[in-house]
Formats: C-alpha cells, sequence, structure tokens
C-alpha cells in the first residue's frame, strides 16, 4: 500500500513530498517516536490525534485516520532517517520546530520522560537541523502548555 511513497522516500534524491505525504511522513515519524518504548499507550495515540488536528486543521476523526494510516506506514517503514529527511525536505527550516514541538507533546503525553523517545528525539532533531538548545526549549515550551 505504502511502496510508491517509501519507494521515494529511499530515493537518494527525493523530490518533495506533496503535502499529503508530508503529513503522512511526519504522523508516521509521531506513531514512531510514541511506540520507540515500547509502550504505545492510549494517551500518545489521542495526543498524536490532537497535534494532527491542530496543525493541519483536522476535524478529530480525520486527525484519528491519519494517525490510523500512519501507524500501518511505520510498521512498514525501514528506518527513520528516510521520514526525517522527507521532513526536513518537505518543511522549511523556520517550521522544522514546529516538528519538534509536535514529537515533544507525543514524547511527554504520558507524563513522563522515557530514555528510549528521548534518544530518538535527539536523534530526529539532529537529522532536522535543530539544535540540542533549540529542542530543549521546543520541550519546556510544551511542558508549560
Amino acid at each position: 500500500m505504502f511502496a510508491d511513497l517509501l519507494r521515494r522516500l529511499s530515493a537518494p534524491a527525493p523530490d518533495p513530498l506533496t503535502d499529503t505525504d508530508a503529513r503522512l511522513a511526519l504522523a508516521a515519524l509521531l506513531v514512531r517516536l510514541a511506540r520507540s518504548d515500547n509502550d504505545y499507550a492510549p494517551g500518545e495515540r489521542d495526543r498524536i490525534d490532537q497535534v494532527l488536528a491542530a496543525r493541519y486543521a483536522l476535524s478529530p476523526d480525520a486527525a484519528t485516520a491519519l494517525r490510523q494510516e500512519a501507524e500501518a506506514l511505520e510498521a512498514e517503514a525501514p528506518d527513520t532517517v528516510r521520514f526525517t529527511r522527507a521532513i526536513k525536505d518537505a518543511v522549511p527550516y523556520e517550521h522544522r520546530i514546529g516538528v519538534v514541538e509536535a514529537l515533544w507533546q507525543v514524547a511527554l503525553a504520558d507524563g513522563q520522560r522515557d530514555p528510549e523517545e528521548d534518544a530518538l528525539l535527539r536523534l530526529v532533531a539532529s537529522l532536522l537541523g535543530i539544535s540540542d538548545q533549540d529542542s530543549a526549549r521546543a520541550r519546556q515550551r510544551v511542558a508549560r502548555d
């Protein structure tokens, strides 16, 4: 089902993704982060739905459908680097911090910091070109809200 998108993501010089594919790639990255601690809790799924609804002005049902599609894509996807590259190519730099904030919202959805989620978030932020300091500031903003 996702073979074409995965093929394009793995191309040596991928074309920028369509808006639909970029949304799906971001959603799959959120799912991958939530699953990274082997506890994909209902609160994390709810938070992903909320993040997607707010970020893309989706109805609750549309956000849930996007998350469910992303769950299937994430299960088939070979690695995080390809998702990150697709997002980096599709999202202007000034908006990438919003991607990191979305990831922190999911990571903190269960009320605790998990070493696996922290490690994945550090990797993804770095691959997106976001400094540790900017990622920490994003985490602090999310924690305050």
